[in-house]
């Protein structure tokens, strides 16, 4: 989760002044809009993770989290997020999410695929590389294979998309989310 926290801020930090309104291969989502996303997320994560509830948390995460410099809301966010899940403990906590509880280690994994994920999509749509990391993608193929159906019920994922039979890892597993 930390290393995809840190992928993803390098291509926060290099998205271009005139790119934050492109389109990303999320549809209705502008980077700007996916990024607020994270953003929320990872915030959600600290609280969560630290014990929090829904209810306790409200809607402060509600609208724009993002402000006037949307890579240092990141970095924030993704420093909260990185340490809630390091805290001695915190994997094995019961995390109260909207489909919980779960346990710390099932919710991190969730935010890690989001976090991972969610970079490319920014990478995509502000025309930086979008090379996925060998091993994090490793990471993310064994945590969300198991949980597919679960996450496509859920609505979280569409169905797989095809790919040829000599499809790269990488848009394999794109396919598969």
């Amino acid at each position: 989760h930390a290393q995809a926290l840190d992928v993803t801020g390098r291509i926060v930090t290099g998205i271009p002044a005139g790119r934050w309104h492109a389109a990303t291969p999320c549809a209705g989502w502008d980077a700007r809009a996916l990024l607020n996303h994270v953003v929320s997320g990872n915030l959600w994560a600290a609280e969560l993770a630290a014990g929090a509830t829904i209810e306790s948390v409200g809607s402060r995460m509600d609208g724009d989290v993002l402000g006037s410099d949307a890579a240092r809301s990141y970095a924030t966010s993704a420093k909260a997020a990185a340490a809630a899940f390091l805290r001695p403990g915190a994997l094995e906590a019961p995390c109260a999410v909207s489909y919980g509880p779960v346990p710390g280690s099932v919710y991190a994994g969730h935010r890690f695929i989001d976090v991972f994920i969610h970079g490319w999509d920014l990478a995509t749509a502000t025309g930086q590389d979008t090379a996925l990391d060998p091993d994090l993608m490793e990471a993310c193929r064994q945590i969300i294979e198991p949980q597919l159906e679960l996450f496509r019920a859920a609505g979280a994922l569409g169905a797989e998309l095809p790919v040829p039979p000599d499809a790269t890892p990488q848009t394999r597993l794109l396919a598969i989310l």
